[in-house]
């Protein structure tokens, strides 16, 4: 009996650090590059939808089991598989927006076909549902965030956390930096954009913002900010604080990092030799805690035929079992303890 009982203290033990460590953080130290994918470009039968030239964002949809990208170019939205298959695309239709750059910067997946995309100058949101080969009118259903033109300097990426009802988190690349979390809602546009200069201007109605400032990114030593990621749709995480984290992306410092909600840097991955000469500007992750970024062209041979946008897939070496595991363990372990006592019994 005292045997068993000190093999089930011991296991309890040793699982107890790691259950904490899943629970705490996604450890980027332990990742490495799995996989590198070059992007299509399109035209096709869609007018102006020419996507894959300068991937500016990627976002995961787990019941699709898809990624979703988005080039600066403003063009349209492409559906790819985990290693860079074209699947499907959707045009953008930006009348009435006000928007005359369509610096499409940011992507969300909500669920069920439906995505948010950002317009950085005007750091207005827009949400649609996707439909491969359709067109998607975004002054329908969209939010403007701060009502103000920033031109290069704003949103340059946004998440989605579906626990609580549902939140953003959404990042301004610089003069200044910015993380905001909070609540979003759509509406469509009541009237015509007011007739001005550079980027036109947010047309009157839409939904209402709540976004706050999460922490002051300063602190985190980044030269900019290019995108964030919740990490709450992780499986390993959930249930315990590291699904509360974000990493957050920085093309300038080319690193990514993980941090807490209170922007402590938890850990971080270095870019600077993954297709370096390529701008990295996109970040999503998976269930499983697999990372996708995307790279637009290399910019060293952007003018020649055949360069493209690049995927990029980032894995753990030692993927951290879910909490389940553990779970599973223990009572493993407890049933053996039973059938030890039983046999001794007999």
């Amino acid at each position: 009996m005292k045997l068993n009982r000190l093999i089930l203290a011991l296991a309890a033990a040793l699982m107890a650090p790691a259950f904490a460590n899943a629970a705490n953080s996604l450890n980027l130290g332990n990742y490495s590059v799995k996989g590198t994918y070059a992007l299509d470009i399109l035209g096709g039968t869609t007018p102006g939808l020419i996507s894959g030239l300068e991937a500016s964002a990627v976002t995961y949809a787990r019941d699709r089991g898809t990624l979703f990208f988005v080039g600066d170019e403003g063009t349209g939205v492409v559906e790819i598989s985990r290693t860079g298959q074209t699947l499907g695309k959707m045009a953008f239709d930006w009348a009435g927006t006000g928007s005359t750059k369509h610096d499409t910067e940011g992507l969300a997946y909500l669920g069920n076909g439906v995505l948010v995309v950002s317009e950085e100058r005007l750091q207005d949101v827009y949400r649609f549902n996707f439909v491969s080969g359709g067109s998607a009118a975004l002054k329908n259903s969209f939010v403007s965030i701060a009502n103000n033109k920033v031109g290069n300097d704003g949103i340059e990426g946004i998440s989605y956390d579906a626990r609580n009802g549902g939140s953003f988190i959404t990042i301004k690349q610089q003069s200044p930096q910015n993380i905001l979390a909070g609540a979003l809602t759509f509406a469509a546009a009541t009237g015509n954009p007011a007739s001005s200069s550079g980027d036109g201007s947010t047309p009157p109605g839409g939904g209402t913002s709540t976004m706050s400032s999460l922490f002051n990114p300063t602190s985190l030593g980044l030269s900019t900010l290019s995108d964030v990621q919740t990490l709450s749709s992780v499986d390993a995480l959930a249930g315990g604080p590291g699904a509360d984290n974000l990493l957050v992306l920085s093309l300038g410092s080319r690193k990514l990092v993980e941090v807490n909600r209170a922007g402590q840097v938890l850990s971080s991955f270095d870019l600077s030799n993954v297709v370096p000469v390529n701008g990295i500007e996109g970040v999503t992750v998976d269930e499983l805690g697999n990372i996708y970024l995307v790279a637009e062209q290399d910019q060293t041979y952007k003018d020649m035929p055949g360069v493209h946008s690049q995927l990029i897939v980032l894995s753990a070496a030692q993927p951290v079992p879910e909490p389940s595991t553990y779970g599973l363990m223990a009572l493993g372990l407890g049933l053996l303890g039973v059938q030890a006592r039983r046999r001794k019994q007999a």
